[in-house]
This record gives structure tokens, C-alpha cells and sequence, in this order.
């Protein structure tokens, strides 16, 4: 790991150098805004590991809030942090449903865009891989919200792009990234 970067408490420590290890890729991307980068982050490669999971576990379950009761978010980026949290917070004492918000609709069978434990009532932690921009958070912010849930907390396994703190803000729900570009030594958005 490189001396340059920020200290961090544990467990943090540890999942940051598991991402440097595992999900942090060098080159030259074109990322999903169309923009060039010389790195791109496959963070699941970090939570679809076992040692990975683990790690995001130990350090989401120090900043997800008691009282929660619903941990998911947009599919795909959330299902393999919320699913992984969800079942280690189980051998913790800690009783968090899962559930992902699809992309469309489904119109047949259980219809609608959330699949899952999520119940009207519920204080969810809205959760994604990776946020850039943070459009898919609030997307699954709504659908929450319209199924009668409350989010209470809003967590990225990396924050990439440094402009979800004040989304979350307008949108009256706390923000905890586990790791951010800084972290990675890398700036914001780059």
C-alpha cells in the first residue's frame, strides 16, 4: 500500500487494502458519464470475495444506525453488499432484511420494482458498490420512500465522485461512504 495515504481506523484500514488489492484497476477507462479516467474501481471484486465481504461488514455495521431494520439499493450495484451485510449482521445479533429496487417494473408475478424483505415502516440503509454521481442512490431513495419505508442512511463501499454528501443532505438522509477516491489516493472525480 502506498505511504501517501490518509491513515484510517480500523476496519476501514482493512477494507481500503482490500479494494487496492482487488478492485482498484489502472489504465485508460471510459467511465459510465462518458469521461476518461486512468483508474476504474470493480468493487465487486471486493464484495463478492468472502475475506471482501467481511471486510465491507465489519466497517458498514460500525456506521449503520441501531435502530435499522432494511439494508438494499439498486440492483446490481447493491445486492452483493446489501445481501452480504445482511447476513453477517445476522451472525452479529443484528436483524437487517435485504432487498434490491429493480431497474424496471416487473409486471408479472410479484410486480413492481422492489424484490425482497423490505416492509412499509422500515428504516433502510440505501447501500451501492460504487457512486460517481449518485443518481442510482436516489433512484432507490424513491422507490423506498414510495413503498412507505424510511432510508436513514445512504453507504458506498467508495465514493468516487465527492458530490453524494450534499445530495443525500437535500435529500434529509445521513451519508457515510466506507472509503472515498481520497482514500485511495486518488482526487475526486478523476
Amino acid at each position: 500500500m502506498p505511504e501517501d495515504l490518509p491513515p484510517l481506523p480500523e476496519p476501514f484500514a482493512t477494507l481500503r487494502a482490500h479494494v487496492l488489492a482487488h478492485s482498484v484497476k489502472r489504465g485508460e477507462f471510459t467511465l459510465k458519464s462518458g469521461a476518461r479516467s486512468s483508474w476504474f474501481l470493480d468493487t465487486k471484486q471486493t464484495a463478492c470475495r468472502p475475506d471482501g465481504i467481511l471486510a465491507i461488514a465489519d466497517a458498514a455495521l460500525t456506521v449503520i444506525p441501531d435502530d435499522a431494520t432494511a439494508i438494499g439499493g439498486l440492483t446490481m450495484g447493491a445486492d452483493p453488499f446489501a445481501f452480504g451485510v445482511a447476513a453477517i449482521a445476522a451472525t452479529r445479533s443484528r436483524a437487517l432484511r435485504s432487498f434490491s429496487v429493480r431497474k424496471e417494473a416487473k409486471a408479472h408475478g410479484v410486480t413492481g420494482r422492489l424484490a425482497g424483505a423490505l416492509e412499509a415502516g422500515d428504516r433502510v440503509v440505501i447501500t451501492e458498490d460504487t457512486v460517481t454521481r449518485g443518481s442510482s442512490l436516489m433512484e432507490a431513495v424513491d422507490v423506498v420512500r414510495a413503498a412507505g419505508a424510511e432510508p436513514v442512511l445512504i453507504t458506498v463501499i467508495v465514493d468516487r465522485g465527492g458530490t453524494c454528501a450534499a445530495m443525500a443532505e437535500r435529500a434529509g438522509i445521513s451519508y457515510r461512504p466506507l472509503l472515498t477516491a481520497p482514500d485511495l489516493g486518488f482526487d475526486f472525480g478523476t
